[in-house]
């Protein structure tokens, strides 16, 4: 055997290494998300996604059943794989106002994307947004799960008592802007979503159960 020839022998094993399992899994999932960004859901195949992982197809078929479902673990991967940074300035307002802002700046390209997605998904198995939202909530805790349960531990809020949609309205009307107009959404809209709209409904309960048990 030449050297040429060792050399690459040896680049070629080391690449089956690096491509086993888990690594593997992350580059399919993030050959298939590349996919989806630059040429959309519709023209999207495994096909596509197998020449540019450098794999197979049947590789891509062990893992997933169809598109669909491909597309679906695609977005899971990258949302689990860029989540937006998590604050803790010591108040639930200040912590929200940083994390909209975060996700406003990191995560626009992310909700387009999936907002585009949707019709695709819809026509081809059927699924609703709600339900491919409800589907990537379900991987696991939601970032600002760890925001909400600081100011419960603070006595911002009690969460036995605030409903979840509350707590789900600031990010609902986040979607809602980013995926209406295409753009960012203005801090000043950020700071109403906050301000006039979720923080009287997250904190009336409390101010409720306060005067019920210090009643005048």
């Amino acid at each position: 055997m030449t050297s040429d020839q060792t050399v690459l022998t040896t680049t070629s094993d080391a690449v089956k290494r690096r491509r086993r399992g888990t690594e593997l899994e992350h580059a399919l999932l993030t050959a298939a998300w590349e996919e989806l960004a630059e040429a959309g859901f519709a023209k999207l195949t495994m096909e596509s996604v197998a020449d540019r992982a450098k794999t197979g197809i049947a590789v891509l078929y062990r893992r997933w059943s169809d598109k669909n479902d491909l597309v679906l673990a695609a977005m899971r991967h990258y949302s689990e794989t860029h989540p937006p940074a998590i604050p803790d300035t010591g108040n639930l307002r200040d912590d929200l106002l940083a994390f909209l802002a975060s996700v406003n700046a990191t995560r626009m390209a992310f909700a387009t994307l999936i907002g585009a997605t949707f019709a695709g998904l819809h026509d081809s198995a059927g699924l609703t947004p709600d339900r491919v939202r409800r589907d990537l909530r379900g991987v696991g805790p939601w970032p600002s799960d760890d925001i909400f349960r600081r100011a419960h531990e603070r006595g911002e809020i009690d969460l036995a008592r605030v409903p979840q949609d509350v707590l789900d309205l600031p990010f609902q009307l986040m979607r809602h802007d980013i995926l209406m107009t295409m753009g960012p959404v203005p801090a000043e809209r950020i700071r109403s979503i906050v301000d006039d709209i979720f923080w009287p409904l997250a904190t009336q309960r409390n101010a409720a159960r306060r005067t019920s048990e210090h009643p005048a």
